[in-house]
């Protein structure tokens, strides 16, 4: 004869069985939460669990079990007759974030402002999307199947796990949060085993962007409570801020010497990277970035006015710099610094070569890229370059004649009568000017050659001394029409000022003038004999991450009138991740044109080298190019 308890059980389980059947599926879970306002802690309260099991649930890598699962059933329940799936839609359709669907970048025009490069789009009913909920913080399994981005390619199964991850601790546990919602549980005690987890079991990092290239390292980014959990400060000293780094005196570091692992002769700063020996040709190192030590500058990665960082949910901060690294590339500092180096993964200056005779491989130049660094120029170069020391007083205030002086305009004029009664206005996106200015440019790929009262030749890269003074634009023909040229600045003086006389200019400009149907006599000029297209990739490489990342905001190619003007007005509340992910992308394409001429900031005295000036990539011509388009 059963017993009673014995009865009660068999009917729980039938139960449990029911509410199994009866539980959507986990994106459907999502929506609902998503749809309601609902955070994931807030459930995870209700529930009396952690918020990693909700995430668990709503990635489907775990189902809920007793006594949770009644009680979340009858949630879900009742947010669903609350917010049912739209119409034409089953329930779950929309389960993976658009920020993740497979969609072709289409062909478009450089985007070089919201009237001129209107991205593609999803529909604007985006902006009921509640901005504090987390994006899919999922389960404690790294064997989950994602996919990227950007494509629907098969996953590196080295990096499956993402490009990045950040590192929390919540009651005494430490938590990995990847990109995709995946989260998982970190053992390591100590900074060294944290590395070594990273290396051993993390499996995160990011496949070459070329096949000449370098796989991404791992980056770690710490949260103030897991740099309390490994020893380190939330904040640095006074001191310590100056120096950009930790005391070597420090324990932590201490810990990583002892561990027989190596940091770079930057030390333990903000980007801090941290390596073993390498295994035959496989790089074993790992990158911290520590938000809380201004590794996420505000000018670059959030906003001034209103920062978003310091208060951000590690799933939250994950998917932002995770979704960066996937249409960009794996950060490596600033936004600047990471545009400079997406350059040098997109053209690698070096290729292995087979040896036909001795059937080895050896290091050969790529001739697409840039290779060397060679000599500079004086008119390219900016005051504190060593070649200039002895030509004039320090801080001598170099002429046109001197200089040249290829940049951004600084000028405008009053509104007349007739344009102040216009309804509209066109702005222009400066940053991403920089790139659409990148787009087909062709640079000089070797070293300078010198010629004396040279036919200009707008096929080669480089700069002319030209007087362009007689270049009267009070009426000039563009594109078939005639132009009132009073009313706009000179496209050949920096404040839109008339030349007076000489002046040295990057070719695009001197094309220009050439263009527009007056005659260029160069009386010198330094010229790159070899060319190429070198900025290309890195162009649409930054055109696609802004398109895609538009299209999340809620702006499209295909809107024109109203429709655009409406999708532009509210684009940045639809998504304030997504918002600050832009920005980040048009401070990579503006910092890394900048990059190109990077200035002395005080590393070493006046008319000395300075670091920056070893790289193949320090070229002041190819930034003047650029300026010049």
């Amino acid at each position: 004869m059963p017993t009673e308890n014995e009865l009660l059980g068999n009917v729980d389980a039938l139960l449990e069985q029911v509410a199994k059947d009866d539980l959507p599926p986990p994106a459907e879970r999502r929506r609902l939460r998503e749809a309601s306002g609902l955070r994931q802690t807030q459930v995870a309260t209700a529930l009396k669990t952690r918020r990693e099991t909700v995430a668990s649930w709503e990635s489907g890598k775990n189902e809920p079990r007793p006594p949770q699962r009644a009680a979340y059933a009858k949630l879900l329940e009742k947010l669903a007759e609350r917010f049912p799936a739209p119409e034409n839609e089953a329930p779950g359709d929309s389960a993976m974030p658009e920020m993740f669907a497979a969609e072709p970048a289409p062909a478009v025009p450089a985007p070089s402002g919201p009237a001129a490069a209107k991205p593609p789009t999803r529909p604007a009913t985006r902006t009921t999307r509640p901005s504090s909920t987390s994006r899919r913080p999922g389960a404690k399994k790294a064997a989950a199947k994602k996919t990227t981005a950007t494509s629907t390619a098969a996953v590196d199964p080295r990096f499956e796990n993402g490009p990045l991850a950040v590192v929390d601790c919540e009651d005494g546990q430490v938590s990995a949060y990847c990109v995709g919602g995946l989260v998982l549980d970190v053992p390591a005690k100590s900074l060294p085993a944290l590395v070594d987890w990273t290396l051993a079991e993390a499996k995160l990092g990011q496949p070459r962007l070329h096949r000449n290239g370098k796989d991404g390292d791992p980056v770690l980014v710490l949260t103030p409570a897991a740099l309390e959990r490994y020893g380190l400060p939330t904040e640095l000293s006074d001191e310590e801020r100056r120096a950009g780094r930790l005391k070597d005196s420090h324990k932590v570091v201490k810990q990583i010497k002892k561990a027989d692992l190596q940091l770079t002769q930057r030390g333990f700063g903000p980007w801090a990277r941290i390596f073993r020996d390498p295994e035959g040709s496989k790089r074993r190192c790992v990158q911290l970035c520590i938000p809380s030590w201004n590794a996420l500058d505000a000018r670059e990665w959030d906003k001034k006015d209103d920062p978003q960082l310091p208060g951000m949910h590690p799933a939250d901060l994950a998917r932002y710099l995770g979704t960066y690294a996937q249409r960009v590339m794996t950060p490596r500092g600033t936004a600047s610094t990471t545009g400079l180096e997406l350059m040098t993964a997109l053209r690698p200056p070096t290729r292995a070569e087979k040896d036909e005779a001795t059937g080895t491989f050896k290091s050969a130049k790529n001739a697409d890229a840039l290779t060397a660094v060679y000599e500079h120029v004086e008119c390219e170069v900016p005051d504190e370059h060593a070649i200039l020391k002895g030509k004039w007083p320090r801080h001598h205030l170099r002429t046109p004649t001197e200089m040249l002086m290829e940049e951004p305009y600084d000028w405008c004029r009053p509104l007349t009568d007739e344009e102040c009664m216009l309804p509209y206005l066109v702005a222009i996106d400066v940053n991403m000017a920089f790139a659409a200015a990148a787009n087909g440019l062709t640079v000089g790929l070797n070293g300078p050659t010198y010629l004396k009262r040279p036919t200009f030749d707008p096929k080669l890269p480089g700069s002319w001394l030209v007087d362009l003074s007689h270049v009267d634009l009070s009426r000039v023909q563009i594109n078939g029409r005639t132009v009132d040229g009073d009313r706009l600045p000179s496209p050949f003086t920096p404040k839109g000022d008339r030349p007076t006389g000489p002046a040295w200019y990057a070719t695009p400009t001197v094309a220009y003038a050439q263009e527009l149907g007056f005659d260029v006599a160069p009386i010198e000029a330094h010229v790159r004999t070899q060319t190429g297209r070198y900025l290309d990739p890195w162009y649409n490489r930054l055109r696609d991450a802004y398109v895609q990342t538009m299209a999340d905001l809620g702006v499209t190619t295909a809107m024109g009138g109203q429709e655009f003007l409406d999708a532009m007005a509210v684009h940045k509340q639809v998504d304030p991740t997504m918002a600050l992910l832009l920005n980040a992308i048009k401070a990579t394409a503006k910092g890394g044109i900048g990059k190109l001429r990077q200035r002395n900031r005080g590393q070493v005295p006046y008319y000395e080298p300075w670091p920056a000036m070893k790289r193949e990539t320090w070229r002041p011509d190819i930034r003047a190019a650029v300026e010049g388009e």
